[in-house]
């Protein structure tokens, strides 16, 4: 039944290349679409009704219209041996440390590099230099990696929202892993790294939106926004905005979401917190975003900053994984597991 899946798939894959190819859908239509972020057939299958109707079609049209694209895209109702067959396909990202390797090693991930799942979205949380930029910027490293070590041979995609992204940090850390890459000083590195920053939630989310492009052009397969909620904390203030930031948080991770089932890219977001000011719970980070980010992330990290460059990873939510803890240190190569031959910085 499994292989029936996929010809049907290869079948609708081949028979509508173009969002042009679909029923209901003309040159004009089409013009507007791609404008309004939909420019294959893979983003139309993962859209909502809703959507394709800001982009110009009635309702009746783009529910056909979604519901045939899902037929090369998406199934129905599989029993849990096909799904586990599908899911066989999915591949992991190593994060360059061993030992956060291993605290997101899956128990059926036999046989598969240890890491961040694809398709999925990764949540970073911790307080300001805890080291979750740090670690995006070693996943831009890891992700050009050969798929023997656990990289995806892809690129990544960094969207930038507080100014944190350094180019020469990447560099640094490239150094590590230059014999795999090939690349002694570093610098061809940067070239597999797309970058953009956003200056407005507005902003934040139309890159998002008008990404599917440049995530097909430059074989994208890390997606990194960092961080996801800076822009929004900014812009939303007063208990009086409260559901409207929610709702457009919801609406911009559930679009990062679709683009990494579709395009198979792992997806991480760094998130800042705050304090809980509830009555005795001693003012803990709490992640800032409420449920809406908690329950949308797949596999949230809180990385805990200690002293002697020395971080703690914990997993706080995982429909895969146990909650556990694992060492790290950041370092002058990037983030590694427990070593004494790199020498530890607090000031990178």
């Amino acid at each position: 039944m499994t292989s029936e899946i996929k010809d049907a798939r290869e079948y609708f894959r081949s028979k509508y290349k173009q969002i042009e190819d679909l029923p209901g859908i003309g040159e004009a239509t089409a013009t507007t679409l791609k404008k309004a972020g939909f420019s294959s057939v893979e983003m139309i299958a993962s859209a909502t009704a809703k959507e394709l109707m800001t982009g110009g079609l009635g309702e009746e049209t783009a529910n056909k219209v979604i519901e045939l694209a899902r037929k090369g895209f998406a199934h129905a109702f599989i029993t849990g041996s096909q799904l586990m067959e599908l899911r066989r396909n999915q591949e992991f990202l190593t994060t360059g440390c061993d030992s956060l390797d291993e605290l997101m090693t899956r128990e059926d991930q036999v046989g598969k590099p240890k890491g961040l799942p694809t398709e999925s979205i990764t949540e970073l949380v911790g307080e300001n230099g805890s080291g979750k930029s740090q670690l995006s910027h070693q996943l831009c490293v890891t992700v050009q990696l050969p798929k023997s070590v656990g990289g995806l041979e892809g690129n990544a995609l960094y969207i930038d929202t507080e100014q944190v992204f350094t180019p020469s940090r990447v560099i640094q850390i490239s150094k590590r892993f230059s014999d795999l890459l090939g690349d002694k000083k570093g610098t061809k590195i940067l070239d597999g790294i797309t970058y953009a920053e956003a200056y407005t939630s507005d902003h934040q989310a139309a890159l998002l939106a008008g990404a599917e492009d440049v995530i097909k052009e430059n074989n994208i397969k890390l997606i990194v926004i960092d961080s996801l909620t800076g822009n929004f904390r900014a812009e939303f203030l007063g208990r009086e905005m409260l559901s409207s930031r929610q709702q457009s948080i919801s609406e911009h991770m559930h679009k990062l979401m679709r683009m990494a089932v579709v395009f198979k890219c792992v997806a991480v977001v760094t998130n800042q917190v705050q304090a809980d000011p509830t009555p005795y719970s001693g003012f803990d980070p709490k992640p800032i975003g409420g449920h809406i980010v908690g329950h949308i992330s797949h596999d949230r990290i809180f990385i805990r900053k200690l002293k002697d460059g020395k971080r703690i990873a914990k997993i706080l939510k995982s429909p895969f994984l146990p909650e556990g803890e694992a060492v790290m240190h950041l370092t002058d190569e990037g983030m590694v597991g427990e070593r004494t031959d790199a020498p530890k910085s607090d000031e990178i």
